[in-house]
């Protein structure tokens, strides 16, 4: 793969979010905004950021099929793609729309492609702080224009800074996790935009984040960044995460040790 498509994917979200994203921030009407499942939003933004996301990755790639997160909502039926042949792109137009409707940041724009259903790229753009992370398999992760690798010190536990999002977990889990994060330095609570949190990960401003829901489009991106720049997404058993699996719970660690370490502290193995 031409590092020109990471370019040229990079320059299709700047597009994307300062044609449509950027000035519809703050300026939302209510009838813009809608709930498309209990407690899940989506506004105008997302739909056409991600119209326009997906014309200009299939010019980009003839015959490449886009699983955008708002088509699957339509269509569930479309995340059979993510296991095909050819080249498949996740989308995530908006990546944290909840802070984003209602006038907080941080949100982001992500891309991933998957060929033969293998990771291969994957793209995180914050616009507001205009931070654009990207990667493909073999060649490293670039963190604006700059090669990046994650932290490789193990800082001692009671060191550690990184997040938990216990908003979805299950009552045992929040509570091994709330218990555990006594041994954590500082056990932050989570910024509701998983692109962002992976993109603290690749700057040094944490060393790991948990989650539970993994859905293909907030996790396929930023878990490529972060295995590119050196390193782990797992889920909670030690399996590697893919985005076709089926399951919930994902631990991403700057190192194989952190995550060793975090994984021990707030899940008890």
């Amino acid at each position: 793969m031409a590092d020109a498509l990471l370019d040229d994917v990079g320059e299709l979200l700047r597009e994307a979010a300062a044609k449509v994203v950027v000035p519809l921030f703050r300026r939302l009407d209510d009838a813009d905004i809608a709930e498309k499942a209990p407690g899940e939003v989506v506004t105008v933004a997302d739909r056409r950021a991600e119209e326009l996301i997906s014309a200009g990755l299939r010019r980009l790639r003839p015959g490449s099929v886009v699983v955008g997160e708002e088509a699957v909502a339509d269509d569930p039926a479309l995340l059979r793609h993510l296991r095909a042949a050819g080249d498949v792109w996740l989308v995530d137009p908006v990546d944290g729309t909840s802070n984003f409707a209602a006038g907080r940041q941080p949100f982001a724009l992500m891309v991933a492609l998957l060929t033969d259903g293998e990771q291969v790229a994957s793209w995180v753009f914050d616009p507001l702080a205009g931070d654009l992370a990207s990667c493909r398999t073999g060649a490293g992760t670039r963190l604006d224009g700059t090669v990046v690798r994650t932290a490789e010190a193990v800082p001692a536990v009671g060191a550690l800074r990184g997040t938990a999002m216990t908003r979805f977990l299950p009552p045992d889990v929040r509570q091994a996790v709330e218990a555990g994060g006594a041994r954590i330095g500082e056990l932050l609570p989570g910024q509701h935009c998983a692109g962002r949190e992976y993109l603290d990960l690749l700057t040094g401003a944490q060393q790991f984040v948990l989650f539970w829901r993994t859905l293909p489009w907030d996790h396929a991106p930023g878990t490529l960044l972060v295995r590119q720049a050196g390193g782990v997404a797992r889920r909670f058993d030690g399996t590697d995460y893919h985005p076709a699996d089926d399951g919930q719970g994902l631990l991403v660690a700057a190192n194989e040790q952190i995550w060793t370490e975090v994984r021990s502290a707030l899940l008890g193995g």
